[in-house]
């Protein structure tokens, strides 16, 4: 059910994904890095997952939260690249409405899930520096799993509405999205009415997650800083500087990766579309691939079990 860019289509039932607009040609070979990508994240995060839930050792609030993470990271990776391999490999480009919505609220909500737990390791690093001594009496089992729920819960309140406001229209400008997946932005940007309702929350919803959580996280280094140049000794200050370093390089990439990709949806009309949606996927990919790495060769007691795991295999 394709239509021309000139026509409107009323309650359509199926849309159309373009994946790379004007690169449709290479799509066969641009999959191979992405499927690439994907297994290796895939294999990473469950590495991560199995090595820290079978390690008894490591049962503490920051590698509980890793676990998290690197379970987050399978799902949102799994939530897009599987239709995407389809587009690029087998031309499958028709996707239902419900399925489309679905796309959406998984990816927005597991971004919101990967940014909130982003937050919990920043606070595990800043009781851990700032205030050592209260460190296992403050982040108890009880709390780790009320803050694991209220970030569950968040995600999924602040997401949910995207759909039924996008539920509400029924004419489309047409049923072509110029995407490899179903994003709010690129589906809003199809519709024939007015849709200022629906980016004003959709820019709410970014900033009561990615843009407050930012705040709070560079508001807590900030202080984890000043508590680290107030240790005694050179050695203290880069032990201490050492144990949050791998969480600044996932934040750093996350962070820059997803802004680029929200700005550049709204504002980036100079930016040639095949960049844009190049970006856009990896946004979404590289963290899930690069994190288990970045954990797994920065993080000691990681490293360790890893090498225990091939030295048994040999």
């Amino acid at each position: 059910m394709m239509s021309s860019l000139n026509s409107t289509v009323m309650y359509p039932s199926i849309f159309i994904l373009v994946g790379i607009p004007g690169l449709e040609d290479l799509h066969y070979w641009i999959a191979v890095p992405f499927c690439v990508l994907y297994i290796t994240a895939l294999l990473g995060n469950a590495a991560i997952v199995a090595i820290i839930t079978s390690t008894s050792s490591l049962h503490e609030p920051m590698f509980i939260f890793l676990s998290i993470l690197a379970l987050n990271d399978v799902f949102l990776c799994t939530s897009i690249v599987p239709k995407m391999l389809a587009i690029f490999w087998f031309n499958f480009r028709e996707i239902n409405l419900d399925v489309c919505l679905a796309q959406m609220f998984f990816i927005h909500a597991f971004t919101g899930i990967e940014s909130g737990i982003l937050l919990a390791m920043a606070f595990d690093r800043y009781v851990a520096i700032c205030n050592p001594l209260r460190y296992t009496s403050i982040l108890t089992t009880n709390l780790i799993l009320k803050i694991v729920i209220m970030i569950l819960v968040r995600a999924t309140i602040l997401v949910a509405p995207l759909l039924f406001l996008i539920k509400r229209f029924s004419s489309y400008k047409t049923n072509v999205i110029s995407h490899s997946y179903c994003e709010h932005m690129a589906v809003v940007k199809l519709l024939e009415e007015d849709t200022r309702i629906n980016s004003a929350y959709g820019l709410f919803v970014a900033f009561s997650i990615l843009g407050l959580d930012v705040i709070i996280i560079s508001l807590s280094y900030i202080m984890i800083f000043r508590a680290i140049f107030r240790l005694p000794s050179k050695e203290a200050h880069l032990k201490a500087f050492n144990t949050c370093t791998t969480h600044i390089c996932v934040f750093l990439m996350f962070y820059s990766l997803a802004f680029f990709s929200f700005l550049s949806h709204r504002y980036g009309k100079n930016i040639p579309s095949y960049i844009h949606m190049i970006l856009s996927d990896l946004y979404l990919l590289l963290p899930p691939t690069l994190n288990p790495v970045v954990y797994g060769v920065k993080t000691k007691q990681i490293r360790d079990q890893l090498l225990r795991v091939f030295a048994k295999e040999r």
